[in-house]
């Protein structure tokens, strides 16, 4: 994991937990190799942060073959549509927006390049990032209905968590940096 180590070794202070727990969970026992990194490929691209992406598919390469990137990637594209779409239907609360069709293009969804198990996994990386109820609640049931374990998804919304967590740490990076030069000078002047 040199590409990612070397991202979050840049990680400020503040976000030392970030580091760490990056580095546990992408070890998650009950997820397979694809599994993780389909997981941590798309939760990357839906915080849209390229060179945490970059690093995470630089990764991944060494370990699962590109489709499982290709799944991962066209997960995010696709729930970053249908998460907004859903979670309007959802949260408005008006029947009549339900009894519409979508007429929104999915046939990603039938044409997977893994798994489809796992390309439902990956979906449900993005709703949770994305906070879309009706998407989770509805491919988390896709997911176990294809035999995953609960446990799977919860290791794959925990990689989820984290990628985003590093994204968000990432963002305010340099201002952290210099928040602590400022609180070490204002230790140093109050000892004075």
């Amino acid at each position: 994991m040199a590409a990612l180590d070397a991202i979050t070794g840049a990680l400020p202070e503040v976000a030392k937990d970030v580091r760490l727990n990056l580095q546990t969970v992408l070890k998650a026992e009950s997820l397979t190799p694809a599994q993780r990194w389909g997981s941590a490929i798309a939760a990357a691209a839906t915080t849209r942060d390229p060179v945490l992406l970059e690093a995470i598919l630089t990764d991944a390469a060494a370990e699962v073959p590109a489709a499982v990137a290709e799944d991962a990637l066209a997960a995010a594209a696709l729930y970053a549509m249908n998460n907004v779409y859903y979670r309007f239907r959802h949260i408005i609360g008006n029947p009549t927006y339900t009894t519409k069709p979508a007429r929104l293009r999915m046939n990603r969804l039938a044409q997977v390049a893994t798994t489809k198990a796992d390309f439902e996994l990956f979906a449900v990386v993005v709703s949770a990032i994305n906070n879309c109820e009706a998407c989770l609640q509805s491919h988390e049931k896709v997911v176990l209905g294809h035999g995953l374990s609960e446990d799977q998804v919860h290791d794959a919304v925990r990689i989820g968590a984290v990628v985003q967590s590093a994204a968000v740490a990432r963002s305010f990076a340099p201002l952290a940096i210099a928040v602590r030069a400022r609180a070490e000078a204002e230790a140093a002047a109050a000892q004075a």
